[in-house]
């Protein structure tokens, strides 16, 4: 199959996917064996092909897709215009110390917010598929350990947890927010 073929290929799966596809999937649809080396090459491609239009390809944690170019998004909600969750700042403590200091028990993230860790701040966590048990510490009463997930590198558009920003990078911006 010419180069082409297949790049228009993954261009239409890619395309018409609800959710990332791993490089495996996107392999699966070839007869003939696709070689990681020219896949990432044909992926390359196309999103330079992409580079001047509102749509972008990315790369996520749990695999390739098309979105929308952030600064199109204002424009996108007016046809929808559901409002994000908002979340508590217990629930995003939460989540910043899971996901710089992962795996954390329940009892690591106490001890680093000074208070007691709300049940339904777990919960609301795991319902949205951010973060999951991925163990349990080998001390008394085996506390289970949380890690975050691929769904939340996916939802904030990121392939690796070092992606995050530094802490204080953060810190700063908290400090300016604080002064407005």
């Amino acid at each position: 199959m010419e180069p082409t073929t297949v790049k228009r290929v993954l261009e239409a799966a890619l395309l018409a996917a609800r959710e990332p596809m791993t490089p495996s999937d996107l392999k699966k649809m070839f007869d003939e064996e696709l070689s990681t080396e020219t896949l990432r090459k044909l992926l390359d491609e196309l999103r330079q092909e992409w580079q001047e239009r509102p749509v972008e390809l990315v790369q996520l944690a749990s695999g390739w897709r098309f979105r929308t170019r952030p600064e199109y998004l204002p424009y996108l909600e007016r046809l929808n215009p559901e409002k994000a969750p908002r979340y508590s700042r217990a629930v995003l403590e939460t989540i910043a110390i899971i996901a710089y200091r992962q795996p954390v028990t329940r009892g690591d993230i106490e001890d680093i917010r000074g208070v007691a860790v709300n049940a339904n701040v777990v919960k609301t966590l795991e319902e949205r598929g951010w973060i999951d048990v991925v163990g349990h510490r080998d001390t008394p009463g085996r506390p289970a350990l949380f890690a975050t997930t691929k769904q939340f590198l996916d939802d904030l558009g990121l392939r690796s947890i070092s992606e995050l920003p530094p802490l204080e990078q953060i810190s700063q911006t908290l400090e300016l927010n604080n002064e407005n």
